[in-house]
C-alpha cells in the first residue's frame, strides 16, 4: 500500500520555487500567498518564533537572501508524513539540504567572505486545507561561521566538513512511497529513542555495545559544528555521545512536536527536545547549575533493521546563551583564522 502526500509535496516544491526565486519585498507576497493567518514560524537563535508573515520575511529571509546572493536551494532529503505525535492527523512535509549563495554582506555580525558559502538546514511544514499552517526551520549557523574563518568553540571532537546527503542517493522522495517501508523507519526510530531514554544503560553494559542495539556498525552521525562529525559506532561513542553524557545532568526530555518517517527516512523535531544541566568540559565550556533547553532536530536513514545515518541540528546558539555565553557578541571579538 502507497502513501498519497503529493498534494502536500507539491504545494511545499511550488512554494520552495517562489520562495527562492523572489526578491526584497516579493518574499512578504509569496508568504501571505501560502501560509496561514495562525501561521507559526519557529527557527534558531537569534529568531526563535515568529507568527506573522511580514515579520518572517522582514527578520529572517530578507537579511538573508541580502547577504547570501544568487541563491540555490540544495536539497537532500525531502519526504512527507503524518505526525505520530498527534495520532497521525496532520500532514508535514520535511526539507533537508542546504541553502547555498555568494556570502557578499554580512549576516548576523558575520562578515561576508564574498565566496560562495552553505547554510545547513531542515525544515519541518504543516500543511492543511492547502496552507502552510507551521514550520520548523533549524539552521546551523556556526557552520557559516567556520566557512569564513570564525571558530567562536575550542577544537571540536568530530570532523568538519560540509555535510553530503544520503549514501545512498535517495532521499528526495517526491514520489509515492510505499507505507510499510516507512512504517519499519519509523519503528527504527522509536526503538532508538526508547532504547536511550534516561540512558538507563549507562554503568550496565558498554555504550558501544548499547548503541549497537540501534545503530549498524559503520554508521555516520552527522553533528552540527562546534561538535563535528563522527563515522562509525566506536567514533561516535568516543567523540560525541561518551562526551555528552558526561558533560550534562539532570536530563529531562520534553518531547517531541512531529516525528514522522516516509521510505527508509524519517526524523522529528521538538520546542525545545532536551532540558539539561551542563557538568563542564562539553564544547570546551565552564560547568553551570542552570538548566538550559536544547531544540533539536534529528533526521534519520534506516537501512535493514538499524539506523545508518543521522543528520542533527541542534541550536548551540540558544542553549549557551541561556548559560551566558553569547556565541554572536562572541564573534565579533573572534580573529578569522
Amino acid at each position: 500500500m502507497t502513501q498519497n502526500f503529493q498534494k502536500e509535496k507539491n504545494l511545499i516544491r511550488d512554494y520552495y520555487k517562489a520562495l527562492d526565486s523572489a526578491q526584497g519585498t516579493d518574499i512578504t507576497k509569496v508568504l501571505k500567498n501560502y501560509i496561514s493567518e495562525d501561521y507559526i514560524w519557529r527557527g534558531f537563535h537569534p529568531f526563535n518564533e515568529i507568527s506573522d508573515a511580514k515579520e518572517v520575511s522582514e527578520i529572517f529571509w530578507q537579511p538573508f537572501r541580502h547577504a547570501f546572493k544568487n541563491l540555490q536551494r540544495r536539497m537532500d532529503i525531502f519526504i512527507a508524513g503524518k505526525n505520530q505525535i498527534d495520532g497521525f492527523e496532520s500532514v508535514w512535509v520535511v526539507s533537508m539540504g542546504h541553502l547555498m549563495g555568494l556570502f557578499d554582506n554580512e549576516w548576523l555580525g558575520i562578515a561576508p567572505s564574498r565566496k560562495m558559502a552553505l547554510l545547513r538546514y531542515c525544515e519541518f511544514n504543516k500543511v492543511e486545507n492547502g496552507k502552510i499552517t507551521e514550520t520548523a526551520m533549524f539552521f546551523d549557523i556556526p557552520h557559516v561561521m567556520l566557512q569564513v574563518g570564525l571558530n567562536p568553540f575550542p577544537p571540536q571532537t568530530g570532523a568538519h566538513l560540509v555535510q553530503p546527503g544520503p549514501m545512498t542517493h535517495e532521499g528526495l522522495l517526491f514520489e509515492e512511497q510505499d507505507e510499510e517501508i516507512g512504517e519499519k523507519t519509523l519503528a527504527s526510530i522509536n526503538f532508538m529513542i526508547e532504547d536511550i531514554k534516561g540512558w538507563k544503560h549507562t554503568g550496565k553494559i558498554s555504550l558501544v555495545d548499547e548503541l549497537r542495539a540501534s545503530w549498524n556498525e559503520d554508521m555516520i552521525w552527522w553533528g552540527p559544528a562546534g561538535i563535528g562529525s563522527s563515522y562509525t559506532i566506536e567514533r561516535y561513542a568516543e567523540q560525541h555521545s561518551g562526551p555528552f553524557r558526561a558533560g550534562f545532568k539532570d536530563r529531562i526530555s520534553n518531547g517531541h512536536l512531529c516525528k514522522l518517517a516516509e521510505g527508509n527516512f524519517g526524523g522529528f523535531f521538538g520546542w525545545p527536545n532536551l532540558t539539561l544541566t551542563p557538568t563542564g568540559g562539553f564544547m570546551g565550556m565552564p560547568a553551570s547549575e542552570k538548566p538550559g533547553d536544547m531544540r533539536v532536530i534529528d533526521m534519520y536513514r534506516r537501512e535493514g533493521d538499524k539506523l545508518s545515518e543521522n543528520w542533527i541540528f541542534i541550536d548551540l546558539l540558544h542553549f549557551w546563551k541561556q548559560q551566558g555565553v553569547d556565541i554572536l557578541d562572541r564573534i565579533k571579538k573572534t580573529p578569522r583564522t
